[in-house]
This record gives structure tokens, C-alpha cells and sequence, in this order.
């Protein structure tokens, strides 16, 4: 499956750090970042974290929830967050429904050799709960600034 701009965002509960679940439809009324990543604690996913992390208050300001989806169980994500001091919601998706659903799921290479696992791909949604924007080739570092951008110009350009 792939998701584009426009389309309703798929809905899902999976649980947090704390082993709370959470329901996308949940969130409806906010704009939320579902941003999914390959593996806590690795350079890039801790990059990408941090930097959301570091403009986390500017997101809370936006109206802009973020939920950050990787394979990782539970614990990891606890473990996580406490080391990075991540102040908003992981979600363990173990089974990979969810990565499947939205297509983030798939082949991948690195270091010469083929395996399965999850791309950094981001999907902005709307306070109706459409995507209103999908990151597919996300930079780590500047992903945070990106999505805040994007949404202060959404905001003011509605379509």
C-alpha cells in the first residue's frame, strides 16, 4: 500500500513506552507528525529524535503531536526515551501491522547486504486525520525544522 497526500490516514493502536495504548483517532482534532523510524538508539533514529525533541516545545505551540512508530519493543522505547530524554510518545509496533498498513515496510540495503526492515518515512496529518504531507526521503538532522516549516505554511495556505 502506499499512502499519499490526501488520503485518509490509516487507523491503528499500538502501545507506548509505558505500555499505554494508543489510537490515532485519538489525536483527532490535532496535527500529528507519525514519524517511523528503523531502530531506537541507532545514529540516525537518535538524531532524528533529538532534533524533534529540541523543537518539541515549538511543535506543542503549533498544535502539533508527535508520535514516533518503530518495531522496538516496549522496553527499548522506555530505555530509550529515558537515555535522550524524549519527551514525546513512542509506539512499539512488534507485530509490524503497522508499518505494513502504511507501507513503510520493506527491503532495504546497507553495508552491501539486502534485509527487511522499516524506512524513515514521516507522515504529517491533518486536524481531519488526512495526510496532508509524506516525508519519504527524511534527513535525520533537519527533519524537525522541515516539518514545522511545512506546517506553519499549511496552516496559513489551507487547501
Amino acid at each position: 500500500m502506499t499512502l499519499t497526500q490526501g488520503d485518509k490516514a490509516p487507523e491503528f493502536t499500538l502501545p507506548d513506552q509505558e505500555g499505554r495504548p494508543h489510537h490515532l483517532s485519538d489525536y483527532k482534532g490535532d496535527w500529528v507528525l507519525l514519524y517511523f523510524y528503523p531502530k531506537d538508539d541507532t545514529p540516525g533514529c537518535t538524531t532524528e529524535a533529538c532534533a524533534l525533541r529540541d523543537r518539541f516545545e515549538d511543535f506543542g505551540d503549533a498544535g502539533i503531536t508527535v508520535l514516533g512508530v518503530s518495531t522496538d519493543s516496549v522496553k527499548s522505547h522506555a530505555k530509550f526515551v529515558q537515555k535522550h530524554a524524549l519527551p514525546f510518545t513512542l509506539l512499539a509496533d512488534e507485530k509490524k501491522e503497522v508499518v505494513e498498513l502504511y507501507g513503510v515496510f520493506g527491503e532495504k540495503k546497507f553495508l552491501g547486504r539486502n534485509y527487511m526492515g522499516t524506512n524513515r518515512t514521516s507522515f504529517l496529518i491533518d486536524p481531519e486525520g488526512d495526510i496532508a504531507k509524506v516525508y519519504d526521503s527524511v534527513k535525520p538532522a533537519m527533519h524537525a525544522d522541515e516539518v514545522y516549516a511545512d506546517v506553519e505554511k499549511l496552516k496559513q495556505n489551507p487547501e
